[in-house]
């Protein structure tokens, strides 16, 4: 059998889709890896968060993008908004804690 021009031409062409779906497949479980990584990392937070005594009266709202922590909602103290970024701060795979807290309560400016 004969190797033409067109027999090559589909072959380099075959191998560039193969290349291209390829790292299109890679991304979509690399996006994926990370949206359950962030999901653990909100649970670790929450989880932290809800098991500090000094917090129980707290309402802190966790979420979290690609490691980056947003921490919003209402806490009574400045020591409490402080306790909350730290519990955060050193969950694992945590890389930036966002403070979005607001003080309510008898510290609140």
């Amino acid at each position: 059998m004969k190797f033409t021009h067109k027999h090559y031409a589909t072959f380099v062409i075959a191998i560039a889709l193969t290349s291209v779906l390829g790292c299109a497949s890679s991304a979509a479980k690399e996006g994926k890896k990370e949206a359950s990584d962030d999901a653990a990392i909100t649970a670790k937070v929450n989880k932290a968060i809800s098991g500090e005594a000094s917090l129980k009266s707290a309402q802190i709202n966790v979420e979290t993008s690609r490691g980056v922590v947003l921490l919003t909602g209402f806490v009574s103290s400045a020591a409490a908004e402080n306790t909350a970024t730290e519990l955060a701060r050193y969950i694992k795979g945590v890389t930036l804690v966002r403070d979005g807290i607001l003080i309510h309560g008898k510290d609140a400016k």
